[in-house]
């Protein structure tokens, strides 16, 4: 009897015991924190809200016809005067377009104003003067990430609204090896000893960025030799590029500074001179670069937000920057995060693009050092092909220029790259960064690198998960 009472409390606990686990379990699946996998949506959902905020300037339908103003379309004749009259008259009005019909028309600076659209028919060339002085009085930009007075930019826009530059036609900076190009002190591109270089003045303005020299006493333009950019709208609200073609820079194509709402689609970039970046925007907010082409000396896109000491003065990054369609040629870097990253860049999104040269150097390139610092965050890459790139698909590289010789340590976290395909490269990842602040929070889902001759290079990367991710041939882990 004793031994059947027994044998019962034995198989009650028993079963006490099971439900007791079985519980547990239930409660450890039900309650469990999630797992370090990035869900692969995550970020991509803001996208729809950031567009919905890129809305281009819209212009009233009055016409000012250059030709009215003065201009002549021989390609002799020097239109400065038309193209000043025209914005002018076309500002005063209200706004509308300021057409430039079929012809070449040789120019110095233009500078737009509020509710203008400089817009270049099919078969117009405005092409811009060798001469220095037509870009005269020095207005105030930024060169290379610091602020200064310069020689103005090709086309410039200062604290403007509602602007544009549209059309079918082609702007030609006419820099090459004879002119402008030069001034880099580059023997290839046509510097011969005894000629001025950039090199003193570059030298300079860095200097009196780390000194805390007021802006308005770092006067560069006549006298110096700091190239110019080719577009730059400062300050400017509610931008529009549409079309165009540009051809032949001194310097940087397109860049925006300090604007907001900025559209710059269907415009084909062409132009390998030195530092010929195709498309900078700069502490720029809500920006839209779809449908463009890129086929540079530089690289193509090049997110940016100050130098040093005046990046980190001004602190302001570039945030909500959409890249779509877009085709990368020629360049550095197919799209680009630094080096003048000081301020920080945030939120990112590139889709859809195609990359392939054997001169273009890396697909996704981040580069920054101890001495630029910069948050960078939150950077989205999904469907782009990649034919073949010379270096790396993806390259993060702490270590640009000065290395790691400056206090202010920069951090990259949060990218997410999906369905990026690549036929050949010299390495799959190139990712460098410091012990101290390793690069975090990087997931790459569905890609396919093949030809890939020297692997992986993987220094200091903190949770780098790879999902269905395949290296010649291999699945990564």
């Amino acid at each position: 009897m004793q031994s059947s009472l027994l044998s019962k409390r034995i198989r009650i606990l028993r079963k006490a015991l099971l439900l007791f686990l079985f519980l547990s379990l239930t409660a450890s699946f039900l309650f469990a924190q999630p797992t370090a996998v990035p869900d692969a949506g995550d970020g991509w959902e803001q996208l729809p809200a950031i567009l919905a905020k890129i809305v281009p300037p819209v212009f009233k339908p009055a016409e000012f016809d250059l030709l009215t103003y003065g201009a002549a379309g021989d390609g002799k004749t020097d239109c400065s005067a038309a193209f000043r009259s025209a914005i002018e008259a076309c500002h005063r009005a209200g706004g509308g377009r300021v057409v430039v019909p079929a012809g070449i028309f040789l120019t110095g600076a233009i500078h737009l104003k509020s509710n203008v659209n400089l817009c270049l028919s099919k078969g117009a060339v405005v092409r811009f003067s060798h001469d220095p002085t037509k870009y005269l009085p020095a207005v105030f930009t930024r060169w290379e990430g610091t602020e200064c007075y310069n020689y103005s930019p090709f086309i410039y826009a200062f604290e403007q609204t509602n602007i544009a530059v549209t059309g079918e036609g082609t702007l030609d900076g006419q820099a090459d090896t004879t002119a402008w190009w030069p001034w880099t002190g580059n023997r290839r591109m046509g510097w011969k000893r005894g000629n001025p270089s950039q090199r003193q003045d570059r030298i300079a303005l860095m200097d009196m960025s780390e000194k805390g020299v007021p802006v308005e006493q770092r006067i560069f333009g006549e006298g110096h030799f700091l190239r110019p950019n080719f577009i730059q709208p400062y300050r400017c609200t509610n931008v529009l590029i549409e079309g165009v073609t540009v051809v032949h820079s001194p310097m940087w194509e397109i860049h925006p500074v300090l604007c907001t709402n900025v559209t710059v689609r269907g415009v084909t970039v062409s132009s390998h001179g030195p530092n010929n970046d195709g498309c900078d925007p700069e502490s720029c907010a809500d920006v839209l670069i779809r449908n463009c082409t890129f086929d540079t000396g530089d690289d193509c896109i090049a997110i940016k937000s100050g130098r040093n000491v005046d990046g980190r003065r001004i602190h302001v990054p570039s945030q909500n920057i959409v890249v779509q369609g877009c085709t990368m040629k020629d360049g550095h870097g197919g799209l680009v995060i630094g080096s003048e990253v000081s301020g920080g860049v945030r939120n990112v999104f590139a889709e859809n693009c195609t990359m392939d040269s054997p001169n273009l150097d890396r697909a996704l390139r981040i580069k920054t050092n101890s001495v630029r610092g910069g948050m960078i965050e939150n950077i989205y890459m999904r469907n782009i092909t990649v034919g073949q790139v010379a270096e790396a698909v993806v390259l993060i590289d702490f270590f640009y220029e000065e290395g790691d010789t400056g206090s202010y340590v920069p951090t990259v976290q949060k990218l997410r790259i999906q369905h990026v395909k690549s036929k050949g490269s010299q390495y799959g990842l190139f990712l460098k960064g410091y012990e101290r602040s390793p690069i975090d929070d990087i997931f790459l889902e569905d890609c396919e690198f093949e030809n890939v001759k020297m692997g992986n290079v993987i220094n200091n990367v903190r949770d780098l998960v790879m999902r269905r991710v395949i290296i010649n041939g291999q699945m990564q882990n």
